[in-house]
């Protein structure tokens, strides 16, 4: 199924050891990917301990399928289908956001500027709109949004304008090669080392799988899924999702004043702050991509 790509997991030790504080626990992986974690994260369990993991990615249900593990289920769906787990169900979620290796690299996935392939940028394949058919239709303003909001792209006006005089002399977009070129035209300046279709091609695979606002949704329903004292343990891999997440954990992490009924009782915090991790520079040079990786961990309260 994932024929020669491979998978290599950022943080694999770092983020199971912070997560698994009770071997007969239920945990959540909530982006199952190639498995890394969920393997490493059965190893330490019990016979009475239990994993659910979530892909909308057909190819990792596959190999989530072949685990063969009486304690592992996996779902086909998006980890906003936290919400549909029992209350107070979980001793620990994690969520390793972004995009698998085998994704990255296989051409016919549309994900990477690097080797020509549809213009899709699906994570599942088998639902909604590609990056192409979005981009075939979508006016310049909201193109220019996308790219500077999902991408910080700050010549994301003159891209949306590209884009849309190729559709009118030439035809919509269709592969990856023709939209990195294209970029290429209309972006003047970038960090050395930095392809010019980077930002522009994050940006539309975050648009194209919502992954912000998934990631938002997973977020408030983890509050209700963790037991108390369960673990919330996410890796992010760039600052839009970053930002969301320190926020997020910020945000619970301090009693909740109601300045409608300032003489009230506040709210108590929901979670407690833990710890903030980078990968060590022997991980970073044994894969470069975990270079950005910030995996940031919180404990549910009793609250």
């Amino acid at each position: 199924m994932d024929g020669t790509w491979q998978h290599t997991t950022v943080l694999l030790n770092e983020a199971v050891d912070a997560l698994v504080t009770k071997p007969d626990g239920t945990y959540i992986d909530a982006t199952f990917g190639r498995g890394g974690h969920s393997r490493l994260i059965l190893s330490q369990l019990d016979p009475q301990g239990r994993l659910i993991a979530f892909d909308k990615d057909p190819e990792a249900v596959a190999v989530g399928n072949a685990i063969g593990d009486p304690r592992f289920e996996i779902r086909h769906q998006g980890f906003a289908a936290l919400r549909e787990l029992q209350s107070a169900s979980a001793a620990g979620i994690l969520m390793d956001l972004g995009v698998s290796s085998p994704q990255i690299d296989n051409p016919a996935r549309g994900f990477s500027f690097r080797s020509d392939g549809p213009l899709d940028m699906r994570m599942d394949p088998t639902r909604g709109q590609s990056a192409a058919d979005w981009l075939a239709t979508a006016p310049v303003e909201q193109m220019a949004e996308v790219i500077r909001e999902y991408g910080e792209e700050r010549f994301a006006l003159q891209i949306a304008k590209a884009v849309a005089a190729r559709r009118q002399e030439r035809g919509p977009l269709a592969s990856t090669s023709e939209l990195a070129q294209l970029v290429a035209g209309a972006v003047k300046t970038r960090e050395p080392g930095q392809d010019p279709a980077t930002r522009t091609f994050q940006a539309l695979r975050i648009f194209v799988n919502a992954e912000l606002e998934e990631l938002q949704e997973a977020l408030a329903a983890s509050l209700d899924v963790l037991q108390p004292h369960g673990r919330l343990v996410v890796i992010a891999f760039h600052s839009l999702e970053d930002r969301i997440v320190k926020q997020f954990i910020a945000k619970h992490s301090r009693d909740e004043v109601d300045r409608r009924a300032p003489f009230a009782a506040p709210k108590p915090m929901k979670l407690k702050a833990i710890e903030r991790v980078k990968p060590t520079p022997q991980e970073v040079a044994a894969n470069p991509r975990s270079r950005s990786a910030i995996m940031r961990v919180a404990e549910r309260t009793q609250a």
